[in-house]
């Protein structure tokens, strides 16, 4: 079920907000549950049981591992973090393990299995690992209550996509937390700003990224080429941060106060700078449960810079189980220890808007590697973008514009972070928890009509994170 389908617009949200009114404090949190239960149920009836075996196994490891001390209970930490790494790698890289293993081998060692990825694994697996870590570190104590850790973990408005939520962020939240009259205006707010993200910029932007790069590669001119890697860098923006708005702001409606998962990433004047501004809690996860237990950078700078290799490594095949994901993680990699060797001094130095400019094109050639249909078709988009070429006469640039999405293309391109650095109080009005004004609040119906004209109107409306 998507955030922004009429169904759960229109009877799921409206539902579970009212029952949850209705329902006296005791039972709050079983109609969280349940609806969570149900949310996921609609779009994974089978995988659904996947869920509750992941809750299950992490609740009782967290019981198992809390009186333990020593070798004893490194080895349980070590078997839980290992079972939920082999639930996510038998779903999601079974089959990516088996063709590599075929073509380096020249015969089949595992056998084929067409395995269908689970709805939000990646998310709700990572948000596990990091409520037995912490407990394994001792910095929370472990929750008694399988019903308490399964409301965290299948919580529905960061379920799928996240942002990934760590247990000590809500562990307070999840047996007492208030709903205040301003905090569930500010939780609709932030999901009615998310929703016109997605709705109106990134399923714009989504459409003509899709047709862009549904043409053959070699045939596509240098125009085109930066065209589309300017809407797919878009509409990746907008989709993925108006859904992390949309989870933010469902959660204070509910009373929940959730980590914020984007800071205008494409104002970064440093790759470095981009990762902390882009997905900032898959980032945190992986400093915190990976680069630190590597060594971090306490180790020497050879050791630091292979250790951001491994993350980024393991950044790109966590998006995405094939060797073009590996190589979006590689080339990173690659920019990242660049940054920290050779570009350090030239960078510190630079103008700002100059390093800005680099990050950004760092960032456009990296989205086509992510986006192009395939890894080699990526390397040759990267070259049209890279040397001059007129493309197929029939696929000029006005075939892949018009008048609409040209309106749309500089609103997407003042808002995702320019016009919030020019004008702060735009910043200011989206994060602000005070009471929005009128002209605000016009704004917001005008917009929440806006999205549901053209939900209804049968758009285009696919969720980029929901596949990985």
């Amino acid at each position: 079920m998507l955030f922004s389908s009429l169904v759960f617009l229109w009877i799921f949200l409206p539902a579970v907000l009212v029952l949850y009114r209705l329902v006296p404090a005791g039972g709050k949190n079983a109609v969280l549950l349940a609806a969570s239960l149900f949310f996921y149920a609609w779009g994974e009836p089978v995988y659904i049981l996947l869920m509750l075996f992941s809750i299950t196994l992490n609740y009782l490891g967290g019981l198992a591992l809390a009186p333990l001390a020593g070798r004893r209970r490194a080895l349980v930490m070590a078997a839980v973090a290992a079972s939920n790494l082999l639930l996510l790698g038998y779903y999601k890289y079974y089959g990516f393990a088996a063709d590599t293993l075929t073509g380096l081998l020249g015969r089949p060692l595992l056998p084929a299995r067409e395995i269908a990825l689970p709805l939000g694994i990646s998310f709700y697996t990572f948000q596990a690992m990091s409520y037995v870590i912490d407990l394994y570190r001792k910095k929370i104590e472990p929750q008694k209550s399988w019903f308490l850790l399964a409301l965290y973990i299948s919580f529905f408005p960061q379920l799928v996509a996240g942002p990934i939520v760590r247990y000590s962020d809500v562990a307070a939240q999840l047996r007492r937390r208030e709903t205040t009259p301003d905090g569930f205006a500010y939780g609709v707010k932030r999901f009615l700003y998310g929703l016109a993200k997605k709705v109106i910029l990134a399923n714009c932007f989504a459409a003509r990224a899709d047709e862009v790069f549904g043409l053959a590669p070699d045939q596509v001119g240098t125009a085109l080429a930066w065209l589309g890697a300017l809407y797919y860098g878009l509409q990746i923006y907008y989709d993925f941060s108006g859904y992390s708005d949309m989870a933010i702001g469902l959660g204070a409606m509910f009373g929940f106060v959730f980590p914020e998962n984007f800071n205008y990433p494409y104002l970064s004047a440093s790759v470095g700078e981009f990762w902390r501004r882009w997905h900032m809690t898959l980032s945190t996860w992986f400093k915190e449960y990976l680069y630190i237990p590597l060594g971090g950078n306490r180790r020497g700078q050879l050791r630091t810079l292979v250790n951001l290799c491994l993350v980024f490594l393991a950044t790109g095949l966590w998006h995405g189980a094939n060797w073009q994901f590996v190589a979006w993680g590689a080339w990173y990699a690659a920019l990242l220890v660049l940054e920290r060797t050779v570009l350090k001094k030239p960078l510190e130095k630079a103008p700002r808007p100059l390093a800005r400019a680099y990050t950004l094109l760092c960032v456009l050639f990296g989205w086509v590697i992510f986006r192009a249909p395939g890894l080699r078709a990526g390397l040759v988009w990267l070259k049209a973008m890279a040397l001059p070429a007129a493309g197929f006469a029939a696929w000029p640039v006005s075939r892949y514009i018009d008048g609409r999405t040209l309106v749309l293309l500089a609103a997407g391109l003042l808002l995702c972070g320019p016009a919030q650095a020019l004008w702060p109080r735009l910043k200011e009005a989206l994060y602000s928890r005070r009471p929005a004004g009128r002209a605000q609040t016009a704004l917001l119906l005008a917009l929440g009509f806006c999205c549901l004209v053209l939900l209804v109107s049968g758009t285009y409306n696919p969720f980029i994170y929901f596949r990985f």
